[in-house]
């Protein structure tokens, strides 16, 4: 299914109660309000989903849960962990449940590309076929892979069938990714969809990122692939005040969180502990930008 992947992938939140469990029933609106607005799948258990605060039962249900509210739509889990026995035992749960591919980074501590290849000889031994996207985000991982180790990769397992580029500067390393890969490989973008009409200029398949408005992300897409250029970057620049504001690293997921409350998708915006909560200068800040930029409910 890996060769087929396109268009939107939201990076999906986890939907908390105010006392911090999981909200099971929010899972299924989250789901339904990405997809009406133009996700082709989700990506669950990522880094602004909040995995690292579950435990692997939490990780596997809400899993499960975003399974069930697909409908058939690709579901992608990330499960990368410095434990690579937890990483295996999350990758076989997940796949269990009906998750398509498993989302790895490369955990810190790897320093050269031989370092990179004897991490995936091991992952691989141990999970097999599973498909899985590989994470370049050396912002967060502290590993830094070049293109020529991407490709040996490549070569070398099969089951990578998505590169998700989230490595600086990200457009020139898609044209080389796209120069110099020996065999077909999807190309998605993270980076909170910052750079994504450039990206996709540059080659890239679609946006794997989150936003609490992702029909600009999935419109974004599709003007570029209509060849509607300037459209594109009309569409985009209508949405960069926010999408900037978002791009905050925790305390700009409070602010997504919120806006998905606002906008019926959760029921409550709560971030699980340790985490940043809004207070009301943040809340005010968020309406006053709100109402300058005239956006859709």
């Amino acid at each position: 299914m890996l060769s087929e992947t396109k268009g939107l992938h939201v990076v999906a939140q986890t939907p908390f109660h105010p006392d911090g469990a999981v909200d099971h029933d929010s899972l299924r609106t989250l789901s339904q309000f990405y997809y009406r607005h133009g996700a082709q799948g989700l990506t669950v258990l990522g880094v602004s989903g909040e995995a690292q605060k579950l435990t692997m039962d939490e990780s596997v249900a809400v899993a499960a849960g975003f399974v069930a509210a697909a409908e058939g739509r690709r579901i992608i889990a990330g499960v990368s962990s410095p434990n690579l026995a937890q990483m295996v035992e999350l990758t076989r749960q997940v796949m269990a449940e009906g998750c398509d591919a498993v989302m790895i980074c490369p955990p810190g501590g790897l320093r050269t590309d031989e370092d990179l290849m004897r991490y995936f000889e091991a992952v691989f031994e141990r999970i097999g076929d599973v498909p899985v996207v590989l994470q370049d985000f050396p912002a967060a991982s502290g590993v830094v892979m070049s293109v020529p180790a991407i490709v040996r990769l490549l070569e070398a397992f099969p089951q990578i069938g998505v590169i998700k580029a989230e490595d600086f500067p990200s457009p020139k390393k898609i044209s080389r990714l796209r120069a110099e890969t020996t065999r077909p490989v999807r190309i998605l973008t993270g980076n909170n969809g910052q750079y994504l009409v450039q990206e996709l200029e540059r080659g890239a398949d679609g946006p794997m990122a989150g936003f609490s408005y992702p029909e600009m992300l999935s419109g974004v897409y599709e003007l570029m692939t209509e060849g509607r250029r300037a459209e594109a970057h009309d569409l985009f620049n209508r949405f960069l005040p926010l999408l900037k504001h978002e791009a905050q690293g925790q305390w700009g997921i409070a602010l997504r969180k919120e806006m998905l409350r606002r906008r019926g998708a959760l029921a409550c915006a709560a971030l699980r502990g340790p985490g940043p909560k809004l207070d009301d200068t943040d809340l005010a800040e968020l309406d006053f930008l709100l109402s300058r930029m005239d956006l859709p409910a």
